[in-house]
């Protein structure tokens, strides 16, 4: 032991220990031989300290001067050294998120703490380098403030993962619509609030109406809001829904426990807090007579079963023009939808006036081109087109809780470059209705995400 001890204190094997991890992380992970400038400083670090021999002993001498300066440099050195870690964890490791709706219901609840691997399908480099740690946008007790700068942008480059996205994941992502934003309403997509003003007051009033009422703003994609729902697609597959079922492929998808619909049930006499607690149910309302619920298929089951009960029927919404695309006329609905194929990285489609606006978002705002129509020729970025070539992946999400989700239904595609990580477990479960402890979901904690 004490010649292990030896060994692993020697200058030179501590610095071929740091180098060898140096490159395999920072210059063979991510691809980037400017990294290699660094072994250099990990030399003299180790092994020539030349910096501490010629400029920072001076450091050493002013802290055996100055108590007042040694606990200041401890301090500093303490949080500069915290915060290095701690971004380089967020970037190439793992970041928290909490769930903030009951879109994933009764899959994932509100209040839910998950961790999410970046390792599991490669972590993406930032677009925007330049930004203040621990922050996602804004800075804190502001709403317009941006918390990163734009001076420098980097193209979508992400690192190699342990596997690629597999059908039923359960996926932290990118909001694709939160490119723009209206600063006193961001709850709201801009893109629904716009369509709005313009079946209003007209396209170009509208549009003036909009954004004399609020501040709009744009967001590069590493600083859009994350989402997080189930991948049900993937690149190349022809997604199909009937009458609530998705289909992938022309197969049913595969069973998920906890899916919930929206049910219209009707009753002879109103219905006891404590019943539906029994039953699961958190999100309804009704008169006491006929209720809207959010349920599973075995709460529903057993909600029929009771004697004060008389119907519950799945609701099923009518075709209209919420969802994507948003046909002038009513096509698809959130349970009668398509089939729509999800664009695959290198294929090429027909392009024709018809089926233009599935695509016109992915070749505009994604893969940053411009696009325009005359009569029914498309112009790709000036050049007359019938044809277009995918640049990306691309891939469909939907929520657990499918009558009270926004998702792909409602916003089309989530191209690869949004994509933010796996939802591993849940480390953590508190339930807002409830004062601590109680307020701890202990059996959900440290949960697999399935």
């Amino acid at each position: 032991m004490e010649k292990l001890r030896k060994i692993l204190r020697n200058k030179w094997v501590g610095f071929a220990l740091a180098a060898t991890l140096y490159t395999l992380w920072f210059v063979v992970w991510t691809g980037n031989l400017w990294m290699l400038l660094g072994l250099p400083v990990l030399f003299d670090l180790y092994i020539s300290r030349f910096f501490y021999r010629y400029v920072w002993y001076r450091n050493g001498e002013w802290c055996r001067r100055s108590k007042t300066y040694k606990t200041v440099y401890e301090w500093v050195n303490a949080v500069v050294f915290a915060t290095v870690v701690a971004t380089l964890v967020h970037i190439f490791i793992f970041q928290m998120y909490v769930i903030p709706t009951s879109s994933m219901e009764k899959s994932l609840l509100v209040g839910d703490y998950l961790y999410v691997s970046k390792v599991t399908y490669g972590p993406q480099m930032p677009n925007t380098p330049l930004s203040f740690p621990f922050v996602h946008h804004t800075m804190p007790f502001s709403q317009k403030r941006k918390s990163f700068s734009e001076a420098i942008k980097r193209p979508y480059h992400r690192l190699k993962g342990l596997r690629p996205i597999r059908r039923n994941d359960v996926v932290v992502f990118n909001f694709p619509a939160g490119d723009t934003v209206l600063v006193e309403n961001q709850a709201a997509t801009y893109y629904d609030v716009l369509r709005g003003f313009e079946e209003s007051f007209g396209r170009e009033e509208g549009r003036r109406r909009l954004n004399a009422q609020y501040t709009v703003i744009s967001r590069p994609v590493d600083k859009r809001e994350n989402y997080i729902k189930r991948c049900v697609a993937l690149p190349g597959d022809t997604l199909e829904v009937r009458n609530g079922q998705v289909r992938i492929n022309g197969a049913p998808q595969e069973p998920i426990p906890g899916i919930q619909y929206q049910y219209v049930v009707q009753t002879s006499s109103p219905l006891t807090q404590y019943a539906l607690d029994n039953l699961g149910v958190t999100e309804y309302s009704g008169n006491g007579a006929a209720y809207y619920m959010f349920l599973t298929d075995e709460a529903a089951e057993k909600l029929r079963a009771l004697e004060n009960v008389v119907t519950v029927r799945r609701y099923i919404f009518p075709p209209n023009t919420d969802v994507f695309p948003q046909w002038e006329a009513p096509r698809w609905s959130q349970d009668n939808y398509g089939p729509i194929w999800v664009p695959q990285k290198g294929v090429t489609v027909a392009l024709t006036i018809e089926n233009l606006p599935l695509y016109r978002r992915i070749i505009e705002a994604y893969e940053g081109h411009t696009l325009q129509t005359e009569g029914d020729v498309i112009l790709i970025d000036g050049v007359p087109a019938t044809d277009y070539t995918f640049g990306m992946d691309y891939y469909w999400m939907m929520g657990d809780n499918r009558h009270n989700s926004a998702d792909s239904r409602f916003w089309g595609f989530v191209p690869e470059d949004h994509i933010v990580g796996k939802a591993s477990f849940v480390w953590l479960s508190l339930d807002a209705n409830r004062r601590f402890p109680a307020s701890v979901r202990w059996k959900r904690l440290f949960k697999k995400v399935r």
